[in-house]
Order: C-alpha cells, then sequence, then structure tokens
C-alpha cells in the first residue's frame, strides 16, 4: 500500500519559509522539492518519522531555510495502519518569480 504520493504545485517559484501539515496515521514522510516549470527534476528535501497521535490529527511543522520550490512532492512511506491521510497543507513564504 505504501509509498503513497501526492504533487503541489504553487504555479510560480516560491520562497518556502514554513510548512504545517496535518496528517493521520502517517508514521514516515519523505518531501521532495523542484524548480522547474513542470513537476520534474525532484530534489530529496525533508524527511520526518511523525508521533502516533491515536484519536486526533498529527501536527507536523516545518521551518524551512530560504529553500525555494515550485512544486514539492509528498510521499508517505508507511504508516501506522493500513490506511494513512493527510488532511491539511499549510504554506507559508514569498514569491520569487513568474514561471514564464
Amino acid at each position: 500500500m505504501f509509498p503513497q504520493e501526492f504533487i503541489v504545485c504553487f504555479h510560480r517559484l516560491v520562497k518556502i519559509e514554513r510548512l504545517v501539515i496535518r496528517s493521520y496515521f502517517v508514521r514516515t514522510m519523505k518531501i521532495e522539492k523542484s524548480t522547474a516549470k513542470e513537476p520534474v527534476d525532484f530534489e530529496q528535501w525533508i524527511e520526518r518519522d511523525l508521533v502516533h497521535t491515536e484519536g486526533q490529527l498529527q501536527k507536523e511543522e516545518i521551518m524551512a531555510r530560504d529553500d525555494q520550490a515550485t512544486y514539492l512532492r509528498f510521499i508517505i512511506t508507511s504508516a501506522f495502519d493500513h490506511i494513512a491521510a493527510v488532511y491539511s497543507i499549510s504554506a507559508e513564504g514569498v514569491a520569487v518569480s513568474d514561471l514564464s
């Protein structure tokens, strides 16, 4: 069942300062980033082991160091159960340029 992945597009190059991920039953998550105009050429960025929170959502806050991306690929590599879910992702930062 794992890995499971999804890609988030910002539609422009952004400098990411903070990510907040709300999930359930996710054990390990990798995040890859790309600065390309298409969702290709991803590079490893962050890998986290999340804490099991029975009966409530997990909240993982990631403070970035001026990292830039146009796409982020989130990969759930393992879970605490057969089913895991990501409920929301909040990204804070500033636009660096358009993708034109």
